[in-house]
């Protein structure tokens, strides 16, 4: 497979991935970019009897944290895709209309980056457990406390808001 064929086969879901992650579009765009300017320069790596994506993404998400790592600052989360892929698990966490996410996002937000990448991989980017572990290199386990960690201070962040009880 060429890299234009990946890009037309991948890049729409490596875009929304950058937007999820990044605190705007400009930022977005630019970790879109340096993903892909990392796969040309490191094709000779991929191992093609592997599936391309979570490579792809394991780049993405490997460029999004050192550029944490050098800039020093927490980005704003700033939007949300496949949510209905996992809204089962939303409506636990917050009771606002479909619609509005604002205190959801900021929430996720005020998150450690190891467990905000992990919820926005797994819930948001619809990765199962496996796949979240492969990525971000970790056991499966460590996958798991870090997704029941984070619902529980997305919870308590909530549950002032909302005055839910839990």
């Amino acid at each position: 497979m060429t890299i234009d064929e990946s890009i037309k086969q991948y890049g729409k879901r490596l875009y929304g991935l950058c937007l999820t992650l990044c605190a705007d579009k400009t930022d977005a765009d630019d970790l879109y970019q340096d993903t892909w300017l990392k796969v040309v320069r490191h094709i000779a790596q991929y191992d093609s009897t592997k599936n391309f994506e979570p490579w792809l993404t394991r780049i993405c998400v490997n460029t999004y944290r050192n550029r944490l790592r050098r800039q020093s600052k927490s980005p704003i989360y700033d939007g949300f895709s496949s949510v209905e892929s996992k809204d089962a698990v939303m409506e636990t966490v917050v009771v606002a209309p479909k619609e509005d996410y604002t205190d959801l996002h900021a929430a996720i937000n005020q998150l450690p980056e190891k467990l905000r990448v992990t919820i926005i991989l797994f819930y948001f980017k619809d990765m199962d457990l496996k796949s979240t572990a492969d990525l971000l290199s970790i056991p499966a386990g460590t996958v798991k406390s870090r997704l029941n960690k984070a619902k529980k201070l997305l919870k308590e962040a909530l549950k002032h808001e909302y005055d839910l009880q839990f």
